[in-house]
């Protein structure tokens, strides 16, 4: 990978100007993308780019969204600032993006020891969370740095079969569940609201938090970012959030887990403020709900299939022989309301 990522350190002294930029190593985090640390005297900067083995045949897509849309939301969200921007395969063999490096941390279960007497972080996090998504789908749309970014027609409807089929065709066991609440969604969705621009894997674990604040500093991977539902984001960062979870333990314990505590704001109170910040009404969120969590038990259970198939041996992967169905429970307890 250093290898690999030297590579980049001529390009970055020629176009950004830089004297004697050096890797600092590699940083954890993002759905499919490489980030590589590079610093130079007081500057510092983060290159994305996908691995150069990937056998996604769009994988080269997702980066360059991500270079569009991070423009798109400069000056209206926190988010890291592009820098440059290299499709030159005499470089690297491949796209990379640069951005600013954020000098903060991401949170799932630990607060930030400097929080430690601020009995409100929680909170402050949640309610700094949701106005970030709030101005997400507030960004300027349609705009011509959103042309031809998403598909945002039937786009529920697309969502659910795909994945149905996709669930259908590789399947490894046995869950009921996950085709008859799938049915039940494509049954009920609900009447189509104003598109805009959606992170796709929004949470507090792809966001950076100050070290020292309650606040976040940045949202970051945006390569799943489209046009599309705003309600799916609003679902998906809801479902994650609180101390009312049905199953126990829920799925996925590690993520937002700062805010399973007594106290701490709930669902339905970051669920208005969006409201309140969007203008957007919450009569269908419990189809929202309902359909987070079956959407995303549909795609991570493709991980425990290959578990299964002994084509990958993570303990993410193992841990999905409990996650998935347990999502699928808490779905069909959203779609009756109660979440």
């Amino acid at each position: 990978m250093a290898h690999e990522a030297e590579k980049v350190r001529p390009w970055l002294a020629r176009e950004l100007g830089w004297e004697a930029p050096v890797f600092a190593g590699a940083l954890s985090g993002g759905n499919s993308n490489l980030t590589w640390s590079f610093e130079s005297d007081s500057e510092a900067c983060v290159v994305r780019t996908f691995p150069a083995e990937t056998i996604s045949p769009t994988a080269h897509r997702g980066i360059e969204r991500e270079e569009r849309v991070l423009r798109a939301v400069e000056g209206h969200v926190k988010a890291p600032r592009v820098l440059g921007w290299c499709d030159d395969s005499s470089v690297l063999g491949r796209p990379f993006l640069v951005v600013e490096r954020i000098n903060g941390t991401a949170i799932t279960d630990t607060l930030p020891s400097a929080y430690a007497s601020d009995e409100n972080a929680p909170d402050k996090l949640g309610r700094d969370l949701i106005d970030q998504l709030a101005a997400i789908h507030k960004v300027p749309f349609p705009s011509p740095a959103l042309e031809k970014i998403g598909r945002p027609e039937n786009f529920l409807e697309r969502q659910l079969a795909r994945w149905i089929k996709v669930r259908e065709d590789t399947a490894v066991r046995d869950l009921p569940a996950l085709f008859s609440l799938g049915q039940w969604l494509l049954d009920n969705i609900p009447p189509p609201c104003e598109p805009c621009l959606i992170h796709g894997d929004y949470h507090l674990d792809n966001t950076l938090a100050s070290r020292e604040l309650p606040e976040i500093l940045a949202v970051i991977d945006w390569e799943m970012a489209t046009v599309g539902d705003p309600y799916t984001d609003l679902g998906l960062v809801l479902m994650l959030w609180g101390e009312k979870r049905s199953v126990d333990p829920p799925a996925f314990s590690h993520l937002q887990a700062i805010s399973r505590r007594p106290g701490v704001i709930d669902r339905r109170g970051l669920a208005e403020r969006w409201a309140l910040a969007t203008g957007r009404g919450l009569d269908h969120l419990d189809y929202y709900m309902a359909f987070s969590f079956w959407r995303l038990a549909a795609i991570v259970e493709g991980a425990y299939c290959l578990f299964q198939q002994g084509k990958v041996d993570s303990q993410y992967a193992q841990d999905l022989k409990y996650n998935v169905p347990a999502l699928l429970a808490e779905a069909k307890r959203a779609a009756s309301g109660d979440w």
